[in-house]
């Protein structure tokens, strides 16, 4: 019997702490709804013990109770110590999902801790940890192992057999630096997973190019022991340093490939459709091109020019294209205003406002109904520091509160 692959996306957490690049908080939430639309299985909302992030995870949590974001878990990430877990409560109440992280190599151990902590301190912390964590109601705890690829193998089934014992719910194998090749964390997963018998997550960075091949074959070597396993992406491939598991590539891998598609069993709630529009909208959000040869969303990725292929994508697609665009949402033109166009934002007025939201299908009785939504699209304009989209633009009219909550900083 072989487990199943599920996706947690974390962009909203390693994504947004990249150095250099930014997020707004009303982006983050168009994310995590879109990450839902897609059937995500779980997004790393953010850090719930950081005052600035409170608001925005507490009307994330308010709109998932509304069914406004209606299936995706939203899960904080903190650091596996009791006071972060405590704080992390305390501020965000409703969360009922956390990954708690720890440093597990050595090389962490000794060149952050300075011998402050050991071995030994790490797995008590730990434990300690998940037990509050459970007391305190969290229903599901991941337990992360950062710096997992350069830590001992035997101390890491000891990790996960201390934290499975303690009330944990999975297991996050950190990739940090990108160090592992598909050859040697296939072997390591499937000792682990065969060790532990205990829910994995993969998570790694791309700084040697392979954090979709190295996520996809830690993937085959937990599945192969009926383990499930959940893969951590980003969209995009944002993140720290050269970035993170893209979350389009790894689907097309798990669907495509030909040995994945039939080994490793993609959750079936996964729409792959969805692709095109969070990938155009994450683009957008951050300020970052789509690389022009990016998998399924690149502007290359259909792309025909040399005259053996143009003939060969044109007498059969498949000689030269191992999917189609409509696979990933593409295909359909797209239309340009090229005349006049009445657009809103921080400096709008009502008669343009009304205008806007006309076209959007969405009407107010009175200028006086309308004015407070605008006033709220004005400030979420000032928020973005980029033009309102018509989805941002329909989640402020629809869910005021949660939007003004979003827009509040917790000081």
């Amino acid at each position: 019997m072989t487990g199943k692959v599920f996706l947690i996306d974390v962009t909203n957490r390693d994504g947004v702490q990249t150095s250099r690049i930014l997020l707004p908080k009303l982006a983050k939430t168009m994310l995590n709804i879109y990450l839902d639309e897609m059937g995500i299985f779980q997004s790393e909302i953010g850090f719930p013990a950081l005052k600035q992030e409170v608001n925005y995870i507490n009307a994330n949590l308010d709109l998932a109770k509304r069914g406004v974001i209606k299936n995706i878990h939203l899960e904080g990430w903190c650091r596996a110590v009791p006071e972060d877990v405590i704080l992390a409560h305390n501020n965000c109440p409703d969360i009922k999902h956390l990954n708690m992280s720890v440093s597990t190599s050595e090389i962490m151990i000794q060149g952050k801790f300075q011998g402050k902590k050991t071995w030994n301190d790490i797995l008590k912390t730990m434990i300690e940890s998940v037990k509050i964590a459970k007391d305190l109601g969290i229903e599901t705890i991941g337990i992360n192992a950062e710096d997992a690829s350069r830590t001992d193998l035997e101390r890491l089934i000891d990790f996960v057999l201390a934290g499975k014992e303690a009330g944990a719910d999975r297991f996050r194998y950190c990739d940090t630096l990108g160090t592992d090749d598909p050859i040697t964390i296939y072997k390591r997963i499937n000792k682990l997973s065969a060790a532990t018998k205990f829910p994995l997550e993969m998570h790694c960075h791309n700084d040697l190019g392979m954090a979709e091949a190295v996520s996809c074959a830690g993937a085959q070597g937990a599945v192969e022991n009926g383990v499930d396993t959940y893969i951590n992406t980003t969209i995009n491939g944002y993140g720290e340093r050269c970035g993170n598991c893209d979350l389009v590539s790894i689907i097309l891998a798990l669907k495509f490939s030909h040995g994945l598609k039939e080994m490793e069993h993609l959750d079936e709630r996964v729409d792959l459709k969805k692709s095109w529009r969070i990938a155009k909208y994450a683009s957008l959000a951050f300020g970052l091109p789509i690389p022009i040869n990016q998998p399924g969303v690149g502007a290359n990725a259909f792309a025909h020019e040399s005259g053996i292929h143009a003939d060969g994508a044109l007498k059969d697609r498949r000689n030269y294209e191992l999917y189609d665009p409509e696979d990933v949402g593409r295909g359909e033109p797209e239309l340009f205003e090229t005349g006049r166009i009445i657009t809103t934002g921080e400096y709008g007025g009502i008669k343009g406002f009304r205008h806007v939201y006309d076209k959007l299908g969405i009407h107010f009785e009175t200028d006086d109904e309308a004015r407070n939504v605008l006033e709220l699209a004005q400030y979420a304009n000032l928020h973005t520091q980029k033009p309102l989209t018509d989805d941002e633009l329909r989640l402020i009219a629809t869910q005021p509160d949660a939007v003004r909550k979003i827009l509040t900083v917790c000081i």
